[in-house]
């Protein structure tokens, strides 16, 4: 359940600061005649990404038993792309979405209702369906049987739009670098259960041989319907006979994608010198080349 909230948390929040950019930037820059074709626009978005959610679960129950560990491993396999992409771009580029957001909506201004509308769905859209993705990949992972995994999932949810009220009051303040990077790291630990699984699944639908070579087996010192064995794959999607498969596709991403993204120069960071004029990372609606470095270089060290 931890690991389903603080996917809906995660998620969730980088929705809510998107939408709390966009509307008090229109609200002090009294432009308020702006603020219905947003909302239109963030409405259908989470339609959307609703939609989505609803046709994952309930079209997949129409399948065959193969075909739906066939599709519930390819969407995995996607979701954990997508998640893992997401929260490298996060981790880059946190410090500056406030004025790259700032700098599509004004563009946005001078073409008309339709680019406002189009702005705010794009930008809450692309959340909305990761999210869906994810969250339905996490939970069919994850699941025991109960409504644990989903009701996680919607406190996260709820949590991060109280907290994206409470930055729009001004009544909240964190460092959202060192936020993004501790969910992040947490999120990648997710992910690479969520892989494993993707995997399983597509042994099951005979996609992927191996499905009988097992790593190890300790169902008997952690069953996997006693407390604490329910609790580790809540967490960790832990599984006590896991295939040897399923293990090395889980170490060769966790590893080296927690180091890139833990890591204080290279990918996750950026590269380059800061330069006092960048230090803020607001120098225009649009970043140069040499601000994005900058940026990320600063958000590492002040994580």
């Amino acid at each position: 359940m931890f690991a389903n909230y603080l996917i809906g948390l995660r998620e969730g929040l980088e929705a809510s600061l998107v939408v709390c950019i966009l509307i008090a930037y229109l609200v002090k820059t009294d432009r308020r005649e702006a603020l219905k074709p947003i909302w239109i626009g963030i409405g259908v978005a989470v339609a959307l990404a609703l939609g989505f959610g609803c046709a994952l679960e309930f079209g997949s129950q129409e399948l065959t038993f193969e075909a739906q560990e066939a599709l519930g491993g390819s969407l995995s396999i996607v979701a954990v792309g997508l998640v893992t992409w997401m929260v490298f771009w996060m981790r880059r580029t946190a410090r500056h979405l406030k004025a790259e957001l700032h700098g599509k909506l004004d563009a946005a201004l001078q073409m008309g209702t339709g680019a406002l509308v189009a702005t705010a769905f794009l930008a809450v859209g692309r959340e909305g369906l990761e999210t869906a993705l994810f969250v339905w990949a996490s939970v069919r992972a994850s699941s025991d049987g109960t409504e644990g995994p989903l009701i996680g999932v919607l406190l996260g949810i709820a949590t991060a739009v109280l907290l994206g009220y409470l930055f729009y009051r001004g009544a909240l303040r964190i460092n959202l670098s060192t936020f993004f990077t501790w969910t992040g790291g947490m999120l990648v630990v997710v992910a690479a259960g969520v892989l494993a699984y993707g995997f399983h699944d597509l042994q099951e639908a005979d996609l992927v041989p191996g499905l009988t070579d097992k790593a190890f087996d300790i169902s008997g010192t952690i069953p996997p319907d006693s407390w604490y064995g329910t609790l580790l794959k809540g967490v960790l999607n832990f599984q006590p006979d896991p295939t040897v498969l399923q293990v090395t596709v889980w170490a060769l991403y966790l590893v080296p994608t927690l180091a890139l993204f833990l890591a204080p120069v290279g990918f996750a960071s950026g590269k380059g010198k800061v330069k006092p004029a960048d230090e803020h990372g607001e120098q225009g609606s649009q970043p140069s080349k040499s601000t994005k470095p900058a940026d990320s270089s600063n958000a590492t060290r002040s994580s």
